[in-house]
């Protein structure tokens, strides 16, 4: 039998790579989960703790807050990571965990989620946003050189690459010279129902970060004085509310069930943002509803324009509010917006990586 290790870059959020995270779990249950740092209050109800293993950064004190600043010794912590007693290792990665120590025999297969988005697509947007300080403004950008370095000769250490989209699998070719296999990440379809009833809102569901773009969506609904939904919580929570009218509303984190019937509820979901793949879209499909959308990224994989949903093309609340405008619900099919959906169930997505597996 086969040893295999599962490696993750660091576990303090639930998104889509953590989703993919628990599948891998799930197919190879006895499989220990080497990561940087997790946070058991938000991933005991996904993982076994039991399985989990990591660096010494975890015992750092206010580690969760202050992760950001170990930039530096990140790669090193990595390398530290020796996994070569392992015949098979299958690393989900956006950062650094592509570094870990692998052996002669060990297959390293990273399913990559992006390549290091700060180091390569939006290095600049990074510095850019950076606090006022000398320090800072001299350091960082020195560092982020030599992180790139980094991450592009560890990527081709790695044995097969799985991209999550054919967006992603294009930037893995121009950034690390290295092709890929493109298996789309995964949706619970089962876990979404259909509503027979649709309210009269539309609905974001996102982490609020700069690049989730939802303040473009505010300034949209704010012209059209149309009501707005939020579903998330993020770093941009303040800055957004203080922008936002009073027909947008922010609800904060929910619990799945409560979270999906708004989803099954909402006139269209809102996706203003370039994301790798981008599950939330898929979830509102699952759920039979429509999604306008900003017409680059994951989206044009996912997104069937007409039928699933529409798209804008310019990356303004203007592009945005103009298609918000001429959109009509009952152009739509709810039921075979879900069939669509189901192209990316789970179940599809096991039975491609396990098929890739075993193909080598």
């Amino acid at each position: 039998m086969k040893k295999v290790a599962l490696a993750h870059d660091h576990l303090f959020q639930i998104g889509g790579a953590e989703r993919v995270l628990v599948i891998l779990s799930d197919l190879n249950k006895e499989a220990p989960i080497f990561t940087l740092i997790n946070n058991s209050k938000i991933t005991k109800e996904i993982l076994d703790q039991n399985k989990i293993i990591t660096s010494s950064l975890q015992k750092l004190p206010a580690i969760f807050q202050l992760f950001k600043y170990f930039l530096a010794i990140m790669p090193r912590m990595w390398e530290k990571t020796d996994l070569s007693d392992y015949d098979l290792v299958l690393s989900s990665s956006s950062a650094f965990v592509k570094g870990i120590k692998t052996g002669e025999k060990t297959n390293h297969i990273c399913y990559c989620h992006a390549p290091t988005r700060y180091l390569w697509d939006d290095k600049e947007e990074y510095i850019g946003n950076l606090p006022e300080g000398r320090f800072l403004k001299l350091f960082l950008p020195r560092l982020l050189d030599r992180l790139q370095v980094w991450d592009y000769d560890k990527a081709q250490q790695v044995d097969h690459f799985i991209a999550n989209s054919k967006f992603i699998a294009d930037k893995i070719f121009k950034h690390y010279r290295r092709e890929s296999t493109v298996i789309h990440p995964p949706v619970n379809v089962d876990d979404f129902k259909l509503s027979q009833d649709v309210d009269d809102y539309y609905l974001i569901v996102s982490r609020l970060r700069p690049y989730k773009k939802v303040d473009l969506a505010i300034k949209a609904f704010n012209n059209l004085k149309l009501p707005l939904k939020i579903i998330g919580d993020g770093s941009e929570l303040r800055r957004l509310k203080r922008m936002a009218h009073s027909n947008v509303e922010f609800l904060g984190e929910l619990p799945d069930e409560e979270r999906n019937a708004y989803l099954a509820r909402c006139k269209a979901f809102i996706y203003p943002q370039i994301e790798d793949f981008g599950i939330t879209a898929l979830e509102a499909m699952s759920s039979g509803r429509p999604v306008i959308a900003f017409a680059q990224g994951g989206a044009l994989e996912t997104v069937v324009d007409g039928v699933t949903g529409v798209f804008f093309d310019e990356q303004t609340w203007e592009s945005l509010a103009h298609k918000v405008l001429r959109f009509n619900e009952q152009n739509f099919d709810s039921q075979a917006i879900r069939q669509h959906a189901k192209q990316f169930d789970e179940s599809i997505f096991k039975q491609k990586l396990l098929s890739f597996i075993d193909s080598l």
